[in-house]
C-alpha cells in the first residue's frame, strides 16, 4: 500500500515450509558464506540475521502482468511461494528461483479490483484475501473464484459505515496453529482510539468449515508506524512487522515478536485508551532493520540504510528448534524509486 506521512496450519504449512530452500534467483545479492548466526556480517540483532536479498523480480512482467506492488506471502501445500500484488492480483512463485510460475486476476463480487493486502493459504489449498478497501476477507480458489465472504465487525468499517480509516485497515492475515483461528491485523488505530493502538481481529472455524468472528486484541505499534504484516510462529505467538515513512529520510521497519494468549478481548470495548483494565499484545523487539548489514545493497530514494525499502510481505518459510527462516518483501508501488525487493532472514525466537 502507499503510505501516509503462514502458516495454512502447523502440520501442512510447515511442512511445505521444510520443502524450501536458502537458494535465490542467479542475479541475486548474496555472500556464498550468508546464513549463520555465528557471522556477525549478516546479523541484524542478537535475534535476527540477514542471509541475502534478492532484486531479481524488480520492474518485470510475467504474462502481461506487472510483477511487483507485493503485499502479502504466504506458503502453497507444494513448497512454492503465494504472493497477492495489492493491484488485484495473484502470483504463485517458484519457492527456489521466486520466478513466477502462474498470475490471476482477482476482483469482489461485483467484478471489481481489490486493495489486496493480506494472504493465507488454507489447508484446502483455498486462498483467503484480505482487502483494505471495505475491508473484507474472502476466500478464493486457486484460479480466483469467489467462494465464501467472512464477516466484519461494523466498527471496522471504514468511515463512514464504521470507523476505521481510509487505507489503514485490514493488512495482515495468518492462522493460528491447528488452523482453527484467523487472525488479521489492522494498520492503523480506529477513530475514537488512541494513536498507535490497532486492532487485531480474529474469526473461528466453524464445523461446516466457514469463518464466524471470535475474539479481539489489541496491539500498541511504535510512535508514527503501523503494522502491514502479522504472522503467527508455530507456538502461537506472532512475528509482527512494524513500518512507517518520512520523506527524504526513508523507511522505519521494525520486527517484533508478539504474544496475543493473555491478551484482554477487545470485542465488546467501544475506545481503546491504553485504559490499565486492558491488556494489550505484550511485544518484544527482535530487530530493527536499520542494522542490518547493507550487503551492497543500493536504494533509489533516500534511506537510512540502502537495504530498506517499502517492505509490507512476510512469511515463515522454516522451522527448527526456536529458530526461523523468514522471507520478506518490499512493496514497489509500481513506483521507479521503490523496488521489488526479497529478504531472506533468520529468526530466533
Amino acid at each position: 500500500m502507499r503510505l501516509r506521512t503462514v502458516l495454512a496450519t502447523v502440520t501442512a504449512g510447515l511442512a511445505a515450509a521444510t520443502c524450501l530452500t536458502a537458494a535465490g534467483p542467479a542475479n541475486a545479492h548474496a555472500d556464498s558464506q550468508a546464513g549463520h548466526d555465528s557471522h556477525d556480517s549478516h546479523a541484524c540483532s542478537s535475534s535476527v540475521s540477514i542471509d541475502r536479498f534478492s532484486d531479481a523480480l524488480d520492474k518485470t512482467t510475467y504474462d502481461g502482468t506487472f510483477v511487483g506492488n507485493f503485499s502479502a506471502l504466504a506458503v502453497d501445500g507444494d513448497g512454492s511461494l503465494a504472493a497477492v500484488s495489492d493491484r488485484s492480483s495473484l502470483f504463485s512463485l517458484d519457492g527456489r528461483t521466486l520466478a513466477p510460475k502462474a498470475v490471476v486476476p482477482l476482483a469482489d463480487e461485483s467484478g471489481a479490483a481489490l486493495d489486496s493486502e493480506g494472504l493465507v493459504v488454507d489447508r484446502d489449498g483455498t486462498r483467503l484475501i484480505s482487502s483494505e478497501t471495505e475491508p473484507s476477507v474472502r476466500r478464493y480458489s486457486r484460479d480466483g473464484k469467489i467462494l465464501d465472504r467472512l464477516p466484519v465487525p461494523d466498527e471496522l468499517l471504514v468511515a463512514p459505515a464504521g470507523r476505521a480509516v481510509s487505507n489503514g485497515t485490514f493488512e495482515g492475515l495468518t492462522l493460528l496453529p491447528g488452523g482453527r483461528t484467523l487472525l488479521a491485523s489492522m494498520e492503523y488505530a480506529l477513530n475514537g482510539d488512541s494513536a498507535g493502538i490497532v486492532r487485531f481481529p480474529t474469526w473461528q472455524r466453524t464445523k461446516d468449515g466457514h469463518f464466524e468472528l471470535g475474539r479481539q486484541y489489541a496491539y500498541r505499534t511504535d510512535t508514527g508506524l503501523g503494522v502491514p504484516e502479522v504472522q503467527a510462529t508455530p507456538d502461537g505467538r506472532l512475528l509482527v512487522l512494524e513500518r512507517g515513512f518520512t520523506s527524504g529520510v526513508g523507511n522505519t521497519v521494525r520486527l517484533y515478536l508478539a504474544d496475543p494468549r493473555r491478551a484482554t478481548d477487545t470485542s465488546g470495548i467501544e475506545s481503546l485508551t491504553g485504559q490499565d483494565d486492558v491488556r494489550l499484545i505484550k511485544k518484544t523487539l527482535l530487530a530493527d532493520l536499520v542494522n542490518c548489514p547493507s550487503l551492497g545493497a543500493t536504494a533509489k530514494q533516500p534511506q537510512p540504510n540502502p537495504l530498506l525499502d517499502n517492505i509490507e510481505g512476510m512469511a515463515i518459510t522454516g522451522y527448527s528448534k526456536g529458530r526461523l527462516k523468514v522471507l520478506l518483501v518490499s512493496d514497489d508501488n509500481q513506483n521507479a524509486v521503490q523496488t521489488t525487493r526479497f529478504y531472506h532472514l533468520r529468526v530466533r525466537v
